[in-house]
């Protein structure tokens, strides 16, 4: 389950947008792409994630323009960031984390070979927001000690001290969505049921025409922005709980590494979106509780505006290079989750293998002898 919160409502669309000197340039409220006039629909179209606005939405987007008088603070800011921060890059992977500029490190935890610092990083790079680490180095190699004990196949090497002392906490780079999404349902429903009387069996069936729209908001949909991590690895440690959210400060890199995000937001929407549709079928799926059966027979769900955040979100991670091999390991900082799938040993799988049938033919044997 991902920490994600549903609700109803009725809204008015919000948009972005960049005041140039004299002029506005328009920013589709999904992906943050540039928004172009569309002649064929009298109205505004996103050429990259094909979303599309009447000039009655535009104008209601406008009249919720961002609070630009914030934009001294927010370079104040970024100066903070790039003064503090120092970027190293790997020559084999090409991985570039943000660290504190005191900070130096031996190895890429991705592929393991050495790295170099390689100057300052862009303040364009600062997170909005943060979650810290609960959980300690202390607290991480024991947990995964306790997970890796259960896999007897694994190398032996694999468990050695030195190994695990490349366990790094990294703060990943995540980009959180809230969605705005119009759906339409449209299904035939049936209710049947059966009875007996007498010594005659009867069926009644029900049939209804089944109508959901709703406007649903769906919140906290996260997406990790480095395309050095299987997605799938981070997926399988959420949720993160953003009741812990905090805003970002340089003090929470003290001690990690941080990972700078090489996946933008407009790359990220179709992924979003696959995640907003399917929470949203769950929010319409929830309301037809009673049918003996639903058939859709039309299934819209179009978003509306999605309004971005992008967060370091807190991950021990660790990798292990088996037979050319890179194995990958994470475990979620803050609530301590743990996901990754083991090497495995086949010298140890093989033995393991023979000495069973060993048994199973000395037990079949033996059994063989006393019934004789």
């Amino acid at each position: 389950m991902h920490n994600i919160s549903f609700y109803a409502i009725i809204y008015t669309l919000g948009v972005f947008f960049i005041d140039t000197i004299n002029a506005i340039q328009y920013k589709c409220p999904n992906c943050n792409a540039e928004l172009k006039f569309n002649p064929e629909i009298h109205g505004f179209s996103c050429e990259y994630c094909d979303s599309c606005f009447t000039d009655v939405e535009i104008k209601k987007i406008h009249a919720e323009n961002e609070q630009i008088n914030l934009k001294k603070n927010i370079i104040e800011q970024q100066e903070e960031f790039e003064a503090g921060t120092s970027v190293y890059q790997c020559q084999s992977c090409g991985a570039r984390i943000i660290c504190e500029k005191d900070n130096a490190a031996l190895f890429c935890y991705y592929c393991h070979q050495p790295v170099i610092l390689s100057g300052r990083l862009s303040g364009d790079y600062r997170p909005s927001k943060v979650i810290g680490f609960n959980f300690s180095k202390d607290m991480a190699l024991e947990r995964f000690k306790s997970w890796y004990a259960k896999r007897w196949f694994c190398p032996k090497d694999f468990k050695t001290e030195q190994q695990l002392e490349k366990m790094t906490g990294l703060y990943v780079p995540f980009w959180v969505a809230d969605c705005k999404i119009n759906a339409t349902y449209k299904a035939l429903a049936k209710k049947v049921r059966s009875w007996s009387s007498g010594s005659y069996r009867y069926t009644e069936t029900k049939e209804y025409d089944v109508v959901r729209e709703a406007d649903i908001v769906v919140e906290g949909l996260p997406a990790d922005g480095s395309s050095k991590i299987e997605n799938a690895l981070m997926e399988a440690i959420e949720p993160f709980n953003y009741d812990e959210v905090k805003d970002f400060s340089m003090s929470y890199l003290s001690g990690f590494y941080a990972d700078k995000y090489d996946v933008d937001k407009q790359e990220m929407f179709p992924r979003i979106r696959i995640r907003a549709n399917d929470a949203s079928k769950n929010v319409i799926n929830h309301s037809l509780k009673g049918y003996t059966s639903v058939i859709p027979s039309q299934q819209d769900y179009i978003i509306q505006k999605t309004t971005w955040q992008y967060m370091l979100l807190p991950v021990w991670f660790m990798t292990y290079k088996y037979k050319d091999k890179i194995y990958s390991f994470a475990l979620n900082g803050q609530t301590g989750k743990i996901a990754g799938t083991p090497p495995l040993d086949n010298k140890k799988m093989t033995l393991f293998s023979l000495a069973l049938g060993a048994g199973i033919g000395l037990l079949v044997t033996l059994g063989g002898f006393l019934l004789f």
